[in-house]
């Protein structure tokens, strides 16, 4: 999971933006009074996410007074932010990612930007900044409208949650044919246990073990030439050397990035050194 920074704009100011040229003059002045109704809604999702308690929001609780939860979403999301004056900020957040990587897996490409709490449930966030994450499209489809319904099942939020100074993405080789790579959630003893369940569960939400496992197969595929003239011109130890080169540069990069720990879990198995990629 790829860290972000906070957006700058509130979740007023955004509101405001959006609904500010309603053409409707009766709709437009709905929209404005619910102003303070919105500054509120904000406030509460900051400070519940603050005390990683976003599972207890009830979905009742984030209206748009006087407004329905479709109408909020078609009036204010799609018109005033999608389509709207609010554009501006909509093309904001999506070019915060950098490489415009996906912030939820690490390595698709920003196509979208999704609610982090879905807009339908909780249309007062429709447009508030630190509801929307930018993502790549399948991310968006696996995430879907759930709701966390316990501290352990809220996903991992790239602005606010801060995990990639540790260690925690682990790999080994699979000697299957085709071989494999299992990734799989290693989280250090200085996580609290919350921490530790909601990374393992954004794993598997997003179905990173497979998806990782994949990219690492088309890696080798682009090396397995190289691989196996360093192991014909020297044995294994200068394929252990080049394997071990590359994972610390990736990994000084990032941590815990799929590329890296792909390099590292091939030169950490003695077999696959020796010789144990598909000639």
């Amino acid at each position: 999971m790829w860290p972000l920074e906070p957006p700058a704009v509130s979740a007023r100011h955004s509101f405001d933006t959006c609904v500010g040229n309603t053409r409707d003059r009766v709709r437009r002045e709905l929209l404005a009074a619910a102003g303070d109704s919105i500054e509120d809604a904000g406030m509460r999702f900051r400070d519940a996410a603050q005390k990683g308690a976003l599972h207890g929001l009830r979905t009742d609780a984030f209206p748009v007074p006087g407004i329905g939860a479709d109408d909020a979403v078609r009036w204010v999301y799609k018109n005033g932010m999608v389509e709207g004056k609010g554009r501006s900020i909509y093309d904001e957040l999506m070019r915060a990612p950098i490489h415009e990587r996906c912030p939820m897996c690490g390595h698709g490409t920003v196509t979208t930007l999704d609610h982090f709490l879905p807009k339908k449930l909780f249309p007062a966030l429709c447009v508030d900044p630190l509801n929307l994450v930018p993502a790549c499209a399948e991310c968006n489809h696996a995430k879907g409208e759930r709701v966390p319904s316990s501290a352990e099942t809220t996903l991992l939020h790239p602005y606010l949650d801060r995990i990639d100074q540790d260690r925690w993405l682990e790999a080994r080789v699979v000697e299957s044919s085709p071989l494999w790579l299992e990734f799989f959630v290693s989280p250090p003893n200085s996580w609290e246990q919350v921490l530790s369940e909601r990374t393992k569960h954004h794993f598997e939400r997003f179905r990173l073990a497979e998806r990782f496992a994949a990219q690492a197969n088309r890696t080798l595929a682009g090396i397995r030439r190289q691989l196996t003239s360093l192991l014909q011109a020297g044995g294994k130890e200068p394929v252990r050397a080049y394997l071990a080169d590359e994972a610390e540069t990736r990994l000084a990069d990032r941590l815990n990035g799929w590329e890296g720990v792909t390099y590292r879990a091939l030169a950490e198995d003695d077999t696959f050194c020796a010789g144990g990629w598909p000639q």
